[in-house]
């Protein structure tokens, strides 16, 4: 189990760390799970595990709210989504069960 900082100062620090921990995909969120775009695969929601998450507030406009996730997929596959709040993406049940902040 990787030892995951409880926080990050700013969004690209977060990603800096979490890249360097081996979360290198850059997923992008789908109606029924995440794909990347560079490897030119697609995960359905069940075939994905977000292991942590890190939610970042914008300064000076509360709209600027951020959520990183850090996904691993059952085939081994690990990387981050950056989710701002209020995506104009439909995302199916499974998937915002997913996605769902719980503490982890």
């Amino acid at each position: 189990m990787t030892d995951f900082k409880n926080g990050y100062d700013t969004l690209s620090q977060a990603i800096e760390d979490l890249q360097s921990m081996g979360y290198t995909i850059d997923y992008d969120l789908v109606e029924d799970g995440l794909e990347s775009k560079n490897l030119k695969k697609k995960w359905k929601a069940e075939e994905l595990e977000v292991v942590k998450f890190y939610r970042f507030e914008g300064v000076s406009d509360p709209a600027d709210n951020t959520i990183l996730y850090v996904i691993e997929s059952n085939d081994g596959n690990k990387g981050l989504l950056v989710d701002a709040y209020g995506a104009d993406v439909y995302i199916s049940p499974k998937m915002i069960e997913k996605l769902r902040m719980n503490d982890q």
